[in-house]
């Protein structure tokens, strides 16, 4: 049987340049309409019990190739359980290799979250009890901003995920966020209902997870580029986000990535706005301090450098926030690779953590939800 890669299903990403045998040269497609390029994922059909040699050759000119090396691709036969396979990176080209048990297999940059799976989340959650869906708007591509809202207390708590499409993480944490508070039986998340309304945007940019984008939507735009003045030409998905929150006020706010590079868990916050007060400064640490205590999969040695003060970005997200609503704003990054402080080399940093992670920071924010104005 001849063996075959293809990638024209929902978020597939690669372009077939030579095929010998069981042997592939490929190259990744850069997002519509931007040079941004480093999210791959295809399927592998005809090859059963034969290793398959996969050649990314345009690695070395991604976005990000100081991801690539000590990283691993994930694989999957199932679609259920993605685990890490032989990846190599030299002279700019990245090498996964991998012998299938099946005639059919999938190969990513990480484990995907589906548009279906998406909408699938959205209907098991929008059913339950004291949640209710609405769309916020419509993207270029004309699907839905779906966003929950989780009734409940007086200040008001956003989750929003997936800016950048490829950070498939970032969804998976939402569903373990979402999975926690909907339970009547923990008592962490009854008590955050109680005092806090949750509104969570579980893909922020579902054009550019359609797509198979690394980072822009369907207009190559970045969209976590464009909170200080965003618009329905270039960046709907902002702009419609962001007046539902005009209309909320926003207490806490945390946008969900990952980083290509980095192989650790860390916060990135707003320390260089213009107006900020003790009192934000002391609860962003405050959260962090907790969080650490309360996961092994979270640290606070590692990150991104602090922005001297009055020079932060307003054009990002958690920046933008904290200065628009003096709130408590924060960026969490989870890493594509592993957490070097607590590797797993069959699955490296998985879906499955990011799920966990979600849980242990409900249970961080409880510990200071009191606090919030």
């Amino acid at each position: 049987m001849t063996a075959r890669i293809t990638a024209a299903f929902d978020s597939g990403n690669i372009r077939v340049l030579a095929a010998d045998g069981d042997r592939f040269d490929l190259e990744i497609v850069k997002d519509h309409g931007s040079d941004f390029y480093q999210w791959f994922h295809f399927r592998v059909t005809g090859a059963a019990g034969r290793e398959v040699t996969m050649r990314i050759v345009n690695a070395g000119g991604s976005a990000y190739p100081g991801g690539w090396p000590d990283y691993a691709a994930v694989v999957s036969e199932d679609r259920r359980e993605w685990r890490r396979t032989t990846t190599d990176y030299a002279d700019g080209v990245l090498t996964i290799r991998y012998t299938p048990a099946t005639n059919s297999a999938w190969i990513a940059y990480f484990a995907p979250y589906s548009m279906e799976r998406h909408h699938d989340l959205v209907a098991r959650m929008a059913g339950l009890p004291g949640v209710v869906h609405r769309s916020l708007g419509l993207t270029l591509d004309g699907q839905e901003i779906d966003c929950l809202t989780l009734e409940g207390g007086p200040r008001q708590v956003w989750f929003y995920a997936r800016q950048h499409p490829g950070e498939s993480m970032a969804e998976w944490w939402i569903e373990g966020a979402l999975d926690r508070l909907v339970d009547r039986h923990d008592p962490v998340s009854r008590a955050l209902r109680r005092d806090a309304t949750f509104h969570i945007v579980p893909n922020m940019n579902p054009d550019g997870s359609r797509r198979g984008h690394l980072r822009t939507n369907a207009a190559g735009i970045n969209l976590n580029r464009e909170w200080h003045a965003p618009s329905l030409e270039r960046s709907p998905e902002v702009f419609h986000v962001r007046e539902a929150m005009d209309r909320t006020g926003v207490d806490f706010a945390m946008d969900i990535h990952g980083d290509e590079a980095i192989p650790y868990v860390f916060l990135a916050g707003f320390e260089g706005i213009p107006s900020l007060t003790e009192r934000q400064g002391a609860l962003y640490t405050r959260f962090g301090e907790i969080l650490a205590r309360r996961s092994p999969d979270f640290q606070t040695r590692h990150g991104y450098g602090v922005s001297r003060p009055g020079t932060a970005n307003l054009a990002m997200s958690t920046n933008q926030l904290a200065e628009r609503f003096g709130c408590v704003g924060m960026t969490l990054e989870m890493p594509f690779k592993d957490n070097a402080d607590l590797p797993d080399p069959a699955y490296g940093w998985s879906a499955e953590r990011s799920m966990r992670l979600a849980a242990d920071c409900l249970g961080a924010l409880h510990e200071i939800v009191g606090d919030l104005r």
